[in-house]
């Protein structure tokens, strides 16, 4: 008679998952939120457009100098206690930016909350990924699901505290609290540190030489340079759209802040049509056809004048570029399993190109408007058409 296979474990299916994509949730609430909010920042407290790009770009350079040590300090077993501690830091972060009075607290706390998002959340990423290797791409979609409803829900808290006269400060008031409220979750699950295990015998140099081993490989980088072009239509694209509708378009702070409701929302739904998709077909063929959509879009986006239809363009953009970050993030863990400390370790690496593209980004804004440093984000999909491999083996994902 066969044995039937024993099923995961309550724990890891209810309470592992639950909490991982709680933290990538919450996470994903602060990115939205900081969005919709910047052009009421930018008003309130004077900042130039130079000063935003230091802003959006010099804590992602610094972080990067950072995070690759809390990577190696998590494939050495340390992996629970830096998200506990990350998480503490997230949530004094958020309190420091809701009573920023000027442009360095402001910069204080967004140097202290990238370190420790990357903590707090992209150790918990890893966690997952390193719970079920065969599923990656499916959880990794389900970790971007919980990241769009965060991305949607953070403008309209923006939106429903302007409205309700309580201002930009109050939102971040209440996410530092969510976060704590989080963190008291996190802190009484055993589940974020499965799979945290040191390997015997590893210490400092063979975790070092691992990473530098690992960014000799072709496919290892390749991976990496991918993702930091698909996320200029991204994040990097989301953080300037609302910035965009005030100073290009000519639109409301209220109608930038729809904008972005609109980009994350219809966002939420390709996130959520993406599940089914990658059960279908390799994810690598879906990035192939949209990235070619994208690269007809982007530029009608761009060029319609009419407010209606350069939205629902918008939205149109938000479709297309669900499952991106799911499918290439995916993909890079594959190339270094068992090692998702290393894989937080080379994109902290990689991330350092992103921060110094926020600050230029910032840079041709002031000088040239807003409007032009948008048209540079047409590399990113352009990029993915060149590097993505164009014969897909059949089985593979």
């Amino acid at each position: 008679m066969t044995q039937r296979p024993l099923p995961r474990p309550l724990n890891f299916t209810v309470v592992f998952l639950a909490a991982a994509l709680t933290v990538e949730l919450l996470d994903e609430l602060v990115d939205g939120a900081t969005g919709a909010a910047w052009p009421l920042v930018r008003q309130d407290l004077g900042l130039s457009y130079v000063e935003l790009g230091l802003l959006l770009g010099l804590p992602g350079i610094l972080v990067n100098l950072v995070e690759p040590f809390l990577g190696l300090l998590a494939d050495l077993g340390y992996r629970r206690a830096l998200i506990l501690g990350g998480g503490v830091c997230f949530a004094a972060s958020l309190a420091l930016f809701a009573v920023a009075g000027g442009f360095w607290p402001l910069l204080a706390a967004l140097v202290l909350f990238y370190p420790a998002s990357g903590a707090f959340v992209s150790l918990t990423q890893a966690a997952l990924m390193d719970a079920e290797p065969s599923r990656r791409e499916q959880n990794m979609a389900r970790w971007a699901l919980a990241g769009s409803v965060g991305n949607v829900v953070g403008p309209l808290l923006v939106g429903l505290a302007v409205t309700l006269g309580l201002g930009w400060r109050a939102v971040f008031a209440l996410l530092a609290a969510l976060t704590v409220v989080a963190l008291v979750g996190t802190w009484r699950s055993s589940a974020l540190s499965h799979g945290a295990e040191a390997p015997e015998q590893l210490d400092w140099r063979d975790a070092a030489r691992g990473v530098v081993a690992s960014l000799r490989r072709g496919e290892v980088r390749a991976a990496l340079v991918l993702l930091e072009c698909a996320n200029l239509t991204g994040d990097v694209f989301r953080s300037f759209v609302a910035l965009y509708f005030v100073d290009a378009v000519g639109a409301t702070p209220a109608a930038a802040g729809l904008a972005v409701a609109v980009l994350t929302g219809v966002g939420l739904v390709g996130d959520v049509l993406v599940l089914p998709l990658l059960e279908r077909m390799p994810g690598i063929r879906y990035l192939r056809m949209s990235a070619w959509a994208t690269v007809l879009v982007f530029p009608a986006f761009l060029l319609v004048p009419h407010l209606g239809v350069k939205l629902a363009l918008l939205g149109l953009l938000g479709m297309l570029n669900s499952g991106w970050y799911a499918v290439l993030q995916a993909r890079l863990y594959a190339t270094l399993p068992e090692r998702s400390g290393t894989v937080m370790a080379l994109g902290s690496v990689a991330g350092m190109a992103s921060g110094a593209v926020l600050l230029g980004l910032g840079v041709v804004a002031q000088h040239f408007g807003v409007e032009a440093a948008l048209w540079l984000l047409l590399a990113g999909p352009l990029a993915l058409l060149v590097g993505l491999p164009r014969r897909v083996v059949e089985g593979s994902r």
